[in-house]
């Protein structure tokens, strides 16, 4: 079923007779009925006006790869060529996935709904239609998998530098790579990694940022979110943001491949949601509570633990509900 010439004319936020509807397409009512069901599926908030027709109240700006395209910097133009925008996919990240394990070297995938998004550490990433950026970019590396310490954390600054880029104020950032705003999750990053410990590798980084989250999606988040309507008290059009991420993605990866993470550092001091307070660091099953202390020169995560200050390379943080252990604990 084809969903997209539909979608395209409810965008305008108007209302459609079913008729009408039925007429553009060459469907009857009942066929029409079946498509306004399946993007109801999809998460778009499709009303039924009585007596009038079908209407997507305020409307929905559409993700446009021809204005997408013009709008990247000389520095990202060649994924003007090299871009897919679904209307619907299983996930940008596994697309990404696909095109590498074909050969290709850098593709940018976007995509108005995802059906099975994925966050980081197997969770699911809640995507409905047509109101946030879903995007992965895939990215051939010469450093090998062993260079790319504090990548994350890079591409983690780079949604922060294209979101005040629309105007977003008042963001940080969560070790090793979450958006936040008012200590709620804004947007979030997803590495998946493939090549060579030490040869030419190949990178897919996912970028999900709730732009206009519905409630009746937010629902199934299962943690504290936030989206940029919040943030900025309007609708962010999309398509200039997903310009901008990649524009500033593209410029920060060639920096991180020739500089490494270090001279991202002080932005991300600058940033960090949690220096200064008590969390735990969850890796598995295991556990471990101290004071964040924020990140070194690659990226690790400093904290101060009764036993005195280790570096941390992996895991989940989580602000602490225990007590720190005291020395005495600790003997």
């Amino acid at each position: 079923m084809n969903l997209q010439p539909l979608m395209s004319l409810l965008a305008d936020g108007r209302i459609h007779s079913g008729r009408a509807l039925g007429d553009a397409f060459g469907l009857s009512r009942a066929g029409i009925w079946k498509q306004i069901e399946a993007l109801r599926a999809l998460g778009v908030d499709v009303q039924a006006v009585p007596g009038q027709g079908y209407q997507i109240s305020g409307g929905v700006r559409l993700l446009d790869k021809g204005l997408i395209g013009t709008s990247l910097s000389p520095a990202a133009k060649h994924l003007a060529q090299a871009f897919d925008l679904h209307f619907s996919i299983d996930s940008t990240n596994a697309e990404a996935a696909r095109k590498a394990a074909n050969g290709t070297s850098s593709w940018l995938v976007m995509a108005e709904h995802q059906a099975q998004g994925r966050g980081r550490r197997g969770r699911q990433w809640v995507s409905p239609f047509g109101r946030n950026i879903y995007m992965s970019l895939l990215w051939p590396f010469q450093s090998g998998v062993a260079g790319l310490e504090g990548l994350s954390l890079v591409c983690a600054l780079v949604v922060v530098k294209a979101l005040r880029h629309m105007g977003c104020d008042g963001l940080q950032v969560k070790w090793p790579n979450d958006i936040l705003f008012h200590q709620r999750k804004l947007a979030g990053i997803l590495l998946e990694i493939s090549g060579d410990v030490s040869g030419p590798c190949r990178v897919v980084i996912g970028i999900g940022v709730n732009a206009q989250m519905p409630a009746t999606a937010g629902a199934a988040i299962d943690q504290p979110y936030s989206d940029l309507v919040a943030v900025t008290d309007r609708v962010v059009d999309r398509n200039q943001l997903a310009a901008a991420l990649v524009n500033e993605l593209v410029q920060a990866l060639a920096d991180f491949e020739r500089h490494g993470f270090a001279p991202f550092r002080n932005e991300w001091m600058q940033l960090d949601a949690y220096a200064g307070q008590p969390v735990e660091i969850k890796a598995g099953q295991h556990g471990r509570v101290g004071v964040a202390a924020g990140v070194d020169a690659s990226g690790c995560l400093l904290l101060d633990t009764a036993e005195g200050r280790v570096t941390i390379s992996g895991g989940e943080m989580l602000p602490s509900l225990r007590p720190l252990p005291s020395d005495q604990d600790a003997q």
